[in-house]
């Protein structure tokens, strides 16, 4: 039971660490779209590219399955509502074996 537990808990922090970087990455493409920060800032773009080469690979295929919505990217909200839902089903099927 507590290795069930201790497997919960790391896929419950790389589930948080994923959410961060949605966060940091929506937050600083709004900082650019604003002209908040300049896209001559070389620190704030490579940090944008990098969290962008990060979660592009996940990203993608549920852009593929949204319908087209505009300038709205809806799709980092639709994988952290997936993401949020995995960690309770998975929290339900610990408790139940334990």
């Amino acid at each position: 039971m507590q290795a069930l537990y201790t497997i919960y808990q790391i896929v419950e922090l790389l589930t948080n660490v994923f959410v961060m970087l949605i966060i940091v990455q929506f937050v600083i493409g709004l900082l650019l779209a604003f002209n908040v920060v300049s896209r001559g800032n070389d620190f704030v773009i490579s940090v944008y590219r990098s969290i962008n080469s990060l979660l592009d690979p996940v990203l993608r295929p549920i852009r593929e399955r949204l319908p087209q919505t505009g300038a709205i990217d809806f799709s980092p909200l639709v994988l952290i509502i997936v993401l949020q839902i995995f960690l309770i089903i998975l929290s339900s099927i610990i408790r139940s074996v334990g």
